[in-house]
C-alpha cells in the first residue's frame, strides 16, 4: 500500500464508523422514536433504517404487541364484605399514536393501575356480595369503558378487561360453604319426608287393603261354616235326630276336631275344657241362654226409645 494511503487509513476507519452508527435496526412489532438534536424528528418501524450520525438518535422503542397488566384490587361491597378482585386489563401502542404514547406518559401501566383502583372502587361498594360474583362482566365492561375514553388521549388502545378472581375474606367464605350446605340439608330433608310420607300412605293402603281381604275371608269362612252346620242338622233331623241334639253333636265334634289339630302341633298351647258327656249340650245351653239374654235387652232398649 502507498504511503500516501497509509496516512489516510485513520480517517477511512473513522468515517466507516460513523456510517456504520446510522444504521440500525428496527424488529416486528416494534416502534422506534428518532429525536434530531433533542427533538422529536421521526417514528421508524420494522425493517433496516438509516439515521445520520451523531445528530440523530434512537431515543426509545416501543412494543406494538398487546400486552398484560394484572392488578390485585381489594375494596368493600355494599354488605360491608371486605372482597379481593383481580383484574387484567390487555392495551397496545396506538400505530397512529407512538408520539403520544411515548411522550405523553411517562409510567403507562401506573396510569392504568390507578384507573382500574378509581373504577373497582367506585362500581363494587354499590353491590353486595353475590351481585359482585353474578355482575363482574358488568365490572369489566365499566373499568374498559373507562380506561379506553381516558388511554386513548395518550396513544393507547384498550383490547379487553377482565375480571379474573374475585375472593373474599376466608371468614365470609366458610359461611357461604356453611349457608350452601345447609340449604342442600334443607331440600334433601324435604325430599326424604315426602319420600317417607309416600311409603307410609302406600304403607297404609296395603294394609287395609290387606284387611279388607281378610275381612272378605273371614266373613267367606263363616258364611260356609254356617251353611255347613245347616246342612249338617237338616242330615240329622232325616234320621230322627232333633235340631237341639244336633246341634249338641256339631258341637262335640268341632270341640274334638280342635283338640286334633292343636295336638298335630307341638309347640301349641292347649286349653282343656270339660270333656263329660254332657258338657257340649251344657256349653250350647249357656251359649243360648247368653243368646237369649242379649236378644231380651236388646227389646226392652227399643222399647224404651
Amino acid at each position: 500500500m502507498p504511503p500516501s494511503l497509509l496516512s489516510f487509513l485513520p480517517i477511512i476507519i473513522i468515517v466507516l464508523i460513523i456510517i456504520a452508527s446510522g444504521i440500525f435496526i428496527v424488529k416486528q412489532q416494534t416502534a422506534a422514536i428518532i429525536e434530531r438534536l433533542g427533538k422529536f424528528h421521526s417514528v421508524r418501524n420494522s425493517g433496516l433504517q438509516f439515521k445520520i450520525p451523531i445528530v440523530d438518535k434512537v431515543s426509545g422503542r416501543l412494543s406494538l404487541k398487546i400486552q398484560q397488566l394484572d392488578v390485585p384490587v381489594e375494596t368493600k361491597t355494599l354488605d360491608d364484605v371486605f372482597v379481593g378482585l383481580k383484574v387484567s386489563v390487555q392495551f397496545h401502542v396506538l400505530r397512529n399514536a407512538i408520539y403520544d404514547a411515548f411522550y405523553e406518559l411517562d409510567l403507562p401501566h401506573d396510569q392504568i393501575t390507578s384507573y382500574i383502583f378509581d373504577v373497582v372502587r367506585a362500581e363494587v361498594p354499590k353491590m353486595k356480595l353475590d351481585d359482585v360474583f353474578v355482575k363482574k362482566d358488568d365490572i369489566a365492561k365499566a373499568i374498559k369503558s373507562e380506561l379506553q375514553e381516558a388511554m386513548n388521549t395518550y396513544g393507547y388502545g384498550i383490547v379487553k378487561a377482565l375480571v379474573t378472581d374475585i375472593d373474599p375474606d376466608q371468614a365470609v367464605k366458610h359461611a357461604m360453604n356453611r349457608i350452601n350446605a345447609s340449604e342442600r340439608e334443607k331440600v334433601a330433608a324435604e325430599y326424604e319426608g315426602e319420600a317417607e310420607r309416600i311409603r307410609i300412605v302406600a304403607k297404609a293402603k296395603a294394609e287395609a287393603e290387606s284387611k279388607r281381604l281378610q275381612g272378605q275371608g273371614i266373613a267367606d269362612q263363616r258364611r260356609e261354616i254356617a251353611r255347613g252346620l245347616e246342612e249338617s242338622v237338616e242330615v240329622l233331623n232325616k234320621v230322627g235326630i232333633n235340631s237341639q241334639e244336633a246341634s249338641a253333636l256339631i258341637v262335640v265334634t268341632q270341640h274334638y276336631d280342635t283338640l286334633q289339630s292343636m295336638g298335630e302341633n307341638v309347640n301349641s298351647n292347649l286349653i282343656m275344657l270339660p270333656n263329660a258327656p254332657s258338657s257340649a249340650s251344657d256349653m250350647l245351653s249357656d251359649m243360648t241362654a247368653s243368646f237369649a239374654a242379649s236378644q231380651h235387652i236388646g227389646d226392652i232398649k227399643h222399647t224404651k226409645k
